[in-house]
């Protein structure tokens, strides 16, 4: 099994801008893409939590863009665990072209998330779903994830 998760997407007109190339935005519209694909496959029962009450907040996210992108372009856009605490994770974004001489990279983001309930008209941090512990488990980045409390 591969240390990532991988989502595959196809660059479409509506995504670039004046110049044609890739509006910048679009790559962190994927980042939420690739994440929620990953829930949808891998961890249907949070899925289900997050509808019963349990919120996924996005506390950071960053994108440092390598290459650019054009429409049409195939992209495959792998996600891996890189922190894993008690309430929140890190997962990383590595973004890549697919293309006749192979993958290319054209960028890499990073996103910390924490977990969060409504107890008593009040959000607070809930433990990461073990569920989704259990799924994010085989795509621990190669460097090894750290298990902070």
């Amino acid at each position: 099994m591969s240390a990532w998760y991988e989502y595959r997407h196809v660059v479409g007109f509506e995504e670039t801008n004046l110049v044609g190339n890739v509006y910048y935005v679009n790559y962190l519209r994927w980042q939420g893409r690739c994440r929620e694909m990953f829930l949808r496959e891998h961890a249907p029962a949070v899925v289900d939590d997050l509808r019963a009450g349990l919120k996924l907040f996005t506390l950071r996210v960053d994108c440092e863009y390598l290459a650019e992108l054009d429409a049409f372009d195939e992209l495959r856009i792998r996600m891996s665990l890189t922190e894993l605490t008690q309430t929140q994770l890190g997962l990383a974004f590595d973004y890549l072209r697919d293309g006749p001489r192979g993958l290319v990279p054209v960028a890499r983001g990073h996103q910390r998330i924490a977990c969060m309930r409504e107890v008593a008209g009040q959000v607070v941090p809930t433990r990461v779903p073990p569920p989704l512990v259990r799924a994010l488990a085989p795509y621990r980045a190669a460097e090894g994830v750290s298990g902070r409390a």
